[in-house]
């Protein structure tokens, strides 16, 4: 859906984007993950044609940006961080004013803007001026007015920034929604949770570089090499015979004892390798029940503040897992 190649974007003696080579498949939801200043936005603009890039090429759906930026918007929707509306004008004047412009006519708009309005929220808001929409509704309103004129992909930049964690929570799976109904969807953000609960795919910029590409357990097994994990788990009933058995998994470096109330017992496992399925059988062999497992030291902020203490050089720059 996506494909850049030798991506290349320099204002003057600054290079905002250094040899971006992406992939992105069509139903994914893939992010753009990075300080601000990393080069994300840029990148943006340029698949979009709103800027054009020094060195390299972009297809977008098979179109060229910079010869033919009408067919890439066409095909393609943008959700800035900030979106744009008349604020005298009400949800449906604003949507409609979209649909005019896209030259859809008024009666297939009307029924659209309408299904459109319900799906994000706002049928209850929609002949209010969006001067009086907080920032969530008009980020909602700005996924409608995306969704009008039915693209195949959605591009968004900090969509959920401003957001309340209810709002935020509400926006992200919305965002999910779309890609389970096969839409391609790339948003860019600094906000790591966020990302790790909703993208497929996460790609990790630092100073215009993308040092890092793939699924958030495949950027684990690379940032993270050679370092332990942990599992914590709560069990019911733990017997001694359970600890001892739990201990002399192969791989276990240490077994500790967290606590626990009544039959339960929490417990954690230092381990050299992923021992999730062998816990799960051990515990079961003894007649307990695994009340919570977890595995921590493996999320996207864990890998994200070890590529920065690196200094952005561990694996150097990346594109594992991009094709």
């Amino acid at each position: 859906m996506i494909e850049t190649r030798g991506l290349v974007k320099r204002y003057g003696e600054f290079t905002a984007v250094d040899g971006l080579d992406l992939e992105v498949q069509a139903g994914e939801v893939f992010g753009l993950l990075g300080p601000n200043g990393a080069g994300k936005t840029t990148t943006i603009l340029m698949l979009l044609g709103l800027t054009e890039p020094t060195e390299g090429w972009i297809r977008v759906l098979g179109h060229d940006p910079v010869r033919d930026p009408i067919a890439v918007k066409r095909v393609t929707g943008y959700l800035p961080d900030n979106v744009g509306f008349y604020d005298d004008m009400t949800g449906r004047q604003n949507l409609m004013y979209t649909a005019e412009l896209n030259g859809i006519p008024r009666r297939e708009a009307a029924a659209e803007i309408d299904r459109l309005l319900t799906r994000v929220g706002l049928a209850h808001a929609a002949d209010t001026r969006v001067g009086a929409y907080s920032r969530g509704m008009r980020q909602r309103l700005g996924v409608a007015d995306v969704l009008l004129k039915r693209p195949r992909v959605v591009i968004m930049d900090e969509p959920t920034l401003g957001l309340d964690p209810e709002g935020a929570r509400a926006f992200l799976e919305l965002i999910r929604q779309l890609a389970d109904e096969g839409m391609t969807v790339m948003l860019s953000s600094h906000l790591l949770y966020q990302v790790q609960e909703v993208c497929d795919r996460v790609a990790i910029f630092v100073k215009g570089q993308m040092i890092a590409c793939g699924r958030v357990d495949e950027l684990a097994d690379q940032a993270l090499a050679g370092e332990p994990l942990r599992l914590e788990l709560e069990l019911a009933p733990c017997s001694n015979g359970l600890l001892t058995a739990l201990e002399q998994l192969d791989g276990v470096a240490e077994l500790q004892r967290l606590g626990g109330s009544g039959e339960s017992v929490r417990l954690a496992l230092v381990c050299r390798k992923d021992l999730r399925a062998e816990v799960t059988r051990a515990v079961a062999s003894h007649g307990a029940a695994v009340l919570h497992l977890s595995q921590a030291g493996r999320s996207l902020d864990d890998i994200y503040r070890r590529y920065f203490a690196d200094g952005g050089e561990t694996g150097g720059r990346s594109t594992e897992g991009a094709a």
